[in-house]
């Protein structure tokens, strides 16, 4: 649960930085090549994750990331669905206009994004934040096949590891993967309620629009 835990709450938060800043960036900004990195952040939706199985081990064995949390962290900062829900959300969220005031009051770029538009897209930062968290919390395959040590798996990957116990010798842990199954939805469901501020506060400010 600990090792979930980090592996969640640190990838997901740099996945959440870079998707807003990405997100923010490619709606708020004019320039030249932006329809072609928009059209490859869509198209990457048509590349099945397992098809980069055997590049990305290659890659994090060069990089001696194999058996490291950071072969679970440091991809999780990179999610094309998660910077083009920012985008979409940023267009519908941030007023131009505002902006522009901002500029005129001699407000840097970087200000602006941190005061002005990272704020306004606080409830579509919260629901990129919650899926990132729940697909990071319920991850398989990553770390099965760039984690080795036992002590260093996910919570999904241990409660399969208790079920493979069954096949291997006569001992049921059935009962300890169901409790764990169970336990493992706590955070989720707290994560959910903590969240729920920052979608009724969207919901208001639209309606207030």
């Amino acid at each position: 649960m600990g090792n979930t835990l980090l592996y969640g709450l640190a990838g997901t938060a740099g996945m959440t930085l870079v998707s807003v800043a990405c997100g923010y960036g490619l709606a708020m900004y004019r320039f030249r090549g932006r329809g072609v990195m928009m059209g490859a952040i869509i198209g990457s939706f048509l590349v099945p994750g397992a098809l980069l199985t055997i590049p990305s081990f290659l890659l994090y064995t060069d990089l001696r990331l194999i058996d490291t949390p950071w072969a679970i962290i440091v991809p999780s900062f990179f999610s094309a669905f998660s910077v083009y829900l920012a985008k979409v959300y940023a267009e519908g969220a941030i007023p131009p206009e505002l902006l522009e005031a901002a500029r005129i009051d001699g407000a840097g770029e970087y200000r602006i994004f941190i005061l002005i538009g990272a704020r306004l897209m606080s409830t579509g930062a919260a629901t990129i934040f919650l899926l990132g968290f729940v697909g990071s919390w319920n991850s398989f395959f990553g770390p099965l096949v760039y984690l080795r040590d036992q002590y260093k798996w996910p919570v999904m990957l241990g409660l399969y590891s208790w079920l493979k116990v069954k096949v291997d010798n006569s001992t049921d842990l059935t009962g300890l993967v169901v409790v764990g199954s169970i336990i493992s939805l706590i955070p989720m469901v707290a994560l959910m309620i903590s969240l729920q501020r920052y979608w009724r506060s969207g919901i208001t400010l639209g309606s207030l629009k």
